[in-house]
Parts: C-alpha cells; structure tokens; sequence
C-alpha cells in the first residue's frame, strides 16, 4: 500500500470521504492543510504542470462560480500568481505518492484506481468522490 501526501481544505466533507476511501484501501496519509501551506511557484508547480491550465482551479470555489474568476481566460502565469495568492482557488486534493514522487490534483476515482488502488466498492461509486456535497437549501 502506498503513503500518501494529502493536502485538503480542512473540514472539506469531500476531501473526508476521499481520505477514508483512500484509508479504506490500506493506503496511510500524512495529511496537510491546503490552505495553510506556505505556497511558491516552485511547490505548486509540479502538481499543476501536467495539466492545462483551466484543470488547476477548484471549480467550487466562490470566485469561480460567480463567473468573476474564468480559468479558461488565464495564462498559466496570471493562473499561478492568483492560485499563490488565493489557495481557495487551488483545486483538491493535492497528492502525493511518496513512494514514487508521482503527484495526483483532484480525486478522479478510476485514475486514483490505477495510480495507488481503491477498494471495488469504493471504484463503484466513482461520481461521489470527486465533488463536493453541501447540504440542500
């Protein structure tokens, strides 16, 4: 089973289900704040290299929902600044395999699957994992 680097929005009812399909697994994580990492270009980048642009951004965030922030409009440079600035923005979880360095941004289940191994229940309920659930208003 692997270890884990795992960083979430503390009390993110997503990111706690991600955990306990991942502990479900055999997986151990060492889990850290999100928000209270102290961020740089040279951390955040190698998560968010890989992939374009737009799929750096939490697509829950407040300031992404409104429209005020468009992802698809950035540069990766104007993207980064506003991620370093404002990590709400980030999108979670950030993982890291710290057996093989490979790095995961989000819970895809069927890549999470394939990269570290999931519990078959777990893989059958695929479209939970990846959102965020808040209660109905």
């Amino acid at each position: 089973m692997a270890q884990i680097l795992f960083f979430e929005k503390p009390g993110c009812g997503g990111n706690a289900r991600q955990k306990l399909a991942l502990k479900a697994a055999g997986h151990e994580l060492q889990v850290r704040s999100l928000l209270a990492e102290p961020w740089t270009r040279d951390s955040l980048l190698p998560w968010l290299a890989p992939l374009p642009v737009a799929a750096w951004f939490n697509r829950a965030a407040p300031r992404v929902k409104s429209g005020e922030v468009v992802p698809e409009a950035l540069t990766a440079d104007d993207a980064l600044a506003l991620l370093l600035a404002e990590p709400l923005l980030i999108r979670r979880p950030l993982m890291q395999n710290l057996g093989d360095g490979s790095r995961r941004v989000g819970f895809d289940t069927a890549d999470i699957d394939l990269w570290v191994g999931l519990a078959p229940d777990t893989v059958a309920k695929a479209p939970a994992l990846d959102t965020c659930v808040r209660p109905q208003a």
